[in-house]
């Protein structure tokens, strides 16, 4: 789950060097799913994944493929969306309010009980949160961009209750694969109804849009194999992780300084060591739970 939120975390920075040398966010997005389609599709010809659940049809079933990419299309037009308002660390750590909307949803549908540990872990999480968004600075926020993050969020929230039910009886990489192939569907149609589909500026911005179809390809196989061992609630507290990894990228890739609200952020309200303390809270219980009842498996 880590290696897949570090690949998430890369999209964000990535997205903001293409559109910073004048490629369209549709085209980007149809460039980076279509080569993550065509990376998952060549390891699905090497390795073979288990055959589905009787009753359950191909991964590229037109149902499957519309129900996974087009939550993930949706997802990603959101969140990278919001860049245009939001520098990226300030939107990867918004869109992370999306655990307490996973918590909560997974709680009233009765699948995972709320424990004081996940309470605790998620009350730290989205203090961290809090923290940031309360930073002196935060008032030059745009209105727009934290509506639109936020909207990405609960969104995602939404999302993972979803590709959790189509990986009930299906294996993570035809799951990865309906994403990716759904996704490219999408917003290739967007790219060519709007004409930006091969305005490529330069090769910067192609190979950046390139580069994030081989992260999510990592990334979608790594969440889902993730989810199906850790459950939804402990997923979305562990990956927030991201956040972290995304705000280093945008300092070292688009010179974004650790001014005031950042280092407020991590120290002064403590909001990332919050964040880091949920996930490895939910992290070392899982452990000892584990290892409690005896499990030989590690998480």
């Amino acid at each position: 789950m880590v290696f897949s939120a570090c690949c998430f975390g890369s999209i964000s920075p990535l997205t903001v060097v293409a559109t910073g040398h004048g490629m369209a966010l549709e085209s980007i997005q149809t460039w980076r799913y279509f080569a993550s389609a065509v990376v998952l599709v060549l390891i699905g010809l090497v390795v073979k994944p288990l055959a589905p659940a009787d009753g359950l049809g191909p991964w590229y079933q037109p149902r499957t493929l519309v129900l996974a990419g087009s939550g993930q299309a949706l997802v990603a037009t959101l969140a990278l969306a919001a860049l245009r308002w939001l520098p990226a660390a300030t939107a990867s750590f918004l869109f992370y309010t999306y655990p307490a909307w996973v918590t909560i949803i997974t709680a009233l549908r009765g699948l995972e009980p709320l424990d004081r540990t996940r309470l605790v872990a998620l009350a730290l999480a989205l203090g961290g949160i809090a923290a940031m968004v309360g930073a002196p600075d935060a008032a030059a926020l745009s209105p727009v961009g934290l509506v639109i993050i936020l909207a990405g969020a609960l969104v995602y929230a939404l999302y993972i209750p979803l590709l959790s039910a189509l990986q009930r009886g299906r294996d993570a990489l035809d799951v990865s694969r309906a994403i990716a192939v759904g996704g490219t569907v999408l917003f290739a149609t967007w790219s060519l109804s709007s004409g930006t589909l091969f305005e490529i500026p330069d090769m910067v911005a192609f190979g950046a849009s390139l580069l994030q179809g081989v992260l999510s390809a990592g990334s979608f196989l790594g969440f889902l194999a993730g989810l199906k061992v850790l459950g939804n609630v402990r997923t979305a507290i562990t990956s927030t992780v991201e956040p972290f990894w995304t705000t280093m990228l945008g300092v070292v890739l688009l010179g974004q300084g650790v001014g005031t609200g950042t280092m407020h952020r991590w120290d002064r309200h403590h909001g990332g060591g919050a964040v880091a303390a949920a996930t490895g809270g939910v992290r070392t219980r899982s452990i000892v739970r584990e290892r409690a009842v005896g499990g030989s498996r590690r998480q």
